[in-house]
């Protein structure tokens, strides 16, 4: 119920305190992408085990796939202004704005028509 709101937001602020810590600490603008990565392999794990760390997600609509692209965004948009403020602004900007159509070629399929009780609706529904 809650997938299309949390999860922007959910990664959006761990990947913004790990670009703060790469940032100052090394000067290095690539935080957000590894945390990224980070969410992505500990879903991976999660899934291995079957276990359902995240819980209240629909696991068959949630694509940690989908928090690299905006992580790449934000990275580029620090380095490329090298202000917190305007990768606030702009990035998270962007962050949101990237968020569905990265997930569009996943749940696309689920767009398909299909026929059921003689009513016409897609997959989704």
């Amino acid at each position: 119920r809650m997938w299309p709101t949390v999860v922007p937001i959910l990664g959006v602020t761990f990947c913004a305190a790990s670009q703060a810590f790469w940032w100052v600490n090394f000067r290095l603008p690539f935080g957000a992408v590894f945390a990224a990565l980070g969410l992505l392999i500990g879903e991976w794990i999660s899934r291995y085990v079957n276990f359902w760390g995240w819980t209240y997600f629909p696991i068959s609509l949630v694509f940690p796939s989908a928090l690299i692209v905006p992580a790449i965004w934000l990275d580029v948009i620090l380095l490329l202004s090298g202000s917190y403020v305007i990768t606030a602004v702009v990035g998270s900007l962007g962050w949101g704005l990237l968020f569905y159509p990265n997930n569009w070629p996943a749940i696309a399929a689920f767009h398909q028509a299909t026929e059921q009780h003689g009513q016409l609706m897609t997959l989704a529904d």
